[in-house]
């Protein structure tokens, strides 16, 4: 039996190891690689902690290899998004009523098993799983997922904290956080593995049970972090591991009267297709709630520049932000607009920057920039550049090349363009494409409502200038066009704790993963009115005789 008023860690960034030549570091995570390359797994579906293998078996390969074969792991289907139901809400008693303390050491513990005896497996399962390099795969997979666990658990403990500031005499009002009635249902992408560990996490540090669908392509690092949480300690059934494709999958879980949230990182495409199915089982009287939707989907992040930016920042951040992970970042810089009188020297910074960077095996740490993700990433971005070669309005300027034969590699690309809604401008490409459109020094005023109209995606962007007053003109002026907006500083790399994560429009629904409004969503709080001296007639001190 509980009893104290519990308060959770401290929570700090997770430091970042930087692998230099010669660091210990550097040498078990080597050691790591060829372990796992000389390993192939088996990776089961994991459903009420039992380990499930169903009749559907898929290759895992190295992006930037693809002949080389990692494992296979096993795809669910409509049945064992049934069993996973099933485990969810058997487990889901127990869970929600195990006392916060309990709850909360699990994933303190996954933090620090994370953060040290495996953080080398989850850096090698990413680097070799989805294409990572090094520096990439080390911020992401232990150090923003080790944050997402520290941080959040401190949220959850604010959040239980919250309670009403009035409480008149010989009564106690109280606010008691509940877990939402039902299971939550976790999309992941392939990007980020920290992101994918979140999603699930999330909602399960409220006290709910979840179904998680990894990404396809990510699978190897998933298998990995769930490892960690049942070695943490978590119980069975309170995250079931359900990769398999959507329809297959969510179809069955979206479709079922028990389900309370949809937690989801993914594209446009797919979470309004999520929408779209819950409002229609909405209306046809599906559930028993109405289900929270968190979404964080697509963007076309933009860098501004003013005429009075450093020509030396401004590359270096369109560079970053643009071509790190091969711009398969959700906030990656994939529009960017410049003054006509500080192009010229910029163009040539990025021309000299893409000759200088490496793109190849990410286990060789001098990589710049890995593979994209599978075949048809591959095939849709060269279709934009290819595209663009035939164009009277754009022309690619840096990069532009692209080889298939080992892996799915494609440079670093930049396109000049003549018009601002060029098709480059407009789409999201998920790529190493930045697209540039060139405007007038003296027409800032009018490129501010082009930035702002352009896109239908607002997530993440960027002004750089010295200029307070073209700062504060872009704040104000583009108030709703990023969710996450930077001020001389490239418009990736947000970090747990310090700029929670999320945008508007058509980029979700900004519920800002890494920031305690996102474990609001997952809790329907109770509110409790104690009355210790209740009144034993009807009558009021109005109602008396004169």
């Amino acid at each position: 039996m509980s009893s104290g008023r519990f308060v959770t860690p401290t929570p700090v960034n997770e430091g970042v190891k930087e692998y230099r030549p010669g660091s210990e570091e550097k040498r078990l995570l080597k050691q790591e690689l060829e372990r796992q390359t000389g390993a192939p797994v088996e990776i089961p579906l994991i459903i009420g902690g039992k380990e499930v293998r169903s009749g559907q078996r898929a290759k895992l390969a190295c992006p930037h290899d693809h002949a080389r074969e990692l494992g296979v792991y096993y795809a669910g289907g409509r049945e064992e998004a049934g069993l996973a139901i099933k485990a969810a809400l058997e487990a889901k008693r127990s869970w929600e009523r195990l006392p916060w303390e309990d709850r909360a050491s699990i994933f303190l513990k996954a933090a620090d098993l994370l953060s040290g005896p495996y953080r080398y497996v989850m850096n090698a399962a990413t680097m070799l799983g989805q294409s990572k390099t090094v520096f990439q795969a080390e911020i992401d997979a232990v150090c923003e997922l080790t944050d997402y666990l520290r941080f959040n658990v401190s949220y959850v403990n604010k959040i239980y904290a919250e309670q009403p500031d009035v409480n008149p005499a010989r009564n106690w009002s109280r606010l008691e956080y509940r877990p939402l009635d039902g299971f939550v249902f976790a999309v992941a992408p392939f990007n980020f593995t920290s992101i994918a560990g979140n999603l699930p996490t999330a909602p399960a540090m409220m006290g709910n049970t979840v179904i998680w669908k990894p990404a396809s392509t990510a699978v190897l690092s998933a298998h990995y972090f769930m490892r960690i949480l049942l070695e943490a300690g978590l119980p069975d059934g309170v995250i079931n591991m359900v990769p398999g494709s959507g329809g297959e999958v969510a179809n069955p879980v979206v479709d079922h009267p028990d389900l309370a949230g949809v937690h989801f990182t993914g594209s446009t495409a797919t979470f309004t297709g999520i929408w779209q199915r819950v409002a229609e089982n909405l209306k046809n009287g599906v559930y028993r709630n109405y289900p929270r939707l968190v979404g964080e989907t697509g963007g076309k992040d933009f860098i501004l520049a003013g005429p009075d930016a450093d020509v030396d920042e401004l590359g270096a951040a369109l560079f970053r932000s643009a071509f790190e992970y091969q711009g398969q970042k959700c906030s990656a810089a994939s529009r960017a607009y410049i003054p006509r009188s500080l192009w010229p020297d910029v163009k040539r910074r990025l021309f000299k920057m893409a000759g200088e960077i490496k793109v190849g095996d990410v286990t060789d740490f001098r990589t710049f920039m890995g593979a994209v993700i599978e075949r048809s990433a591959y095939d849709r971005i060269v279709g934009y550049i290819e595209d663009t070669r035939g164009s009277k309005e754009a022309s690619v300027v840096v990069g532009g090349g692209h080889n298939d034969a080992v892996g799915y590699f494609i440079e670093p690309t930049v396109i000049e363009t003549v018009n601002p809604k060029f098709r480059g401008m407009v789409e999201e490409i998920f790529g190493p494409v930045l697209t540039v459109y060139v405007y007038e020094d003296g027409r800032f005023d009018e490129t501010l409502t082009l930035v702002d109209e352009t896109s239908p995606y607002a997530l993440t962007g960027a002004i750089f200038a010295k200029n307070r007053g073209l700062i504060r003109a872009a704040l104000d002026r583009l108030l709703h066009a990023a969710g996450n907006f930077y001020i001389n500083d490239k418009p990736t790399g947000a970090v747990v704790g310090q700029q929670p994560f999320g945008g508007g429009r058509l980029s979700g629904t900004n519920d800002k993963a890494g920031g305690y409004l996102n474990l609001f969503r997952w809790t329907s709080p109770r509110a409790i009115k104690e009355n210790f001296l209740p009144p034993k007639d009807i009558s009021y001190p109005h109602m008396a005789e004169k």
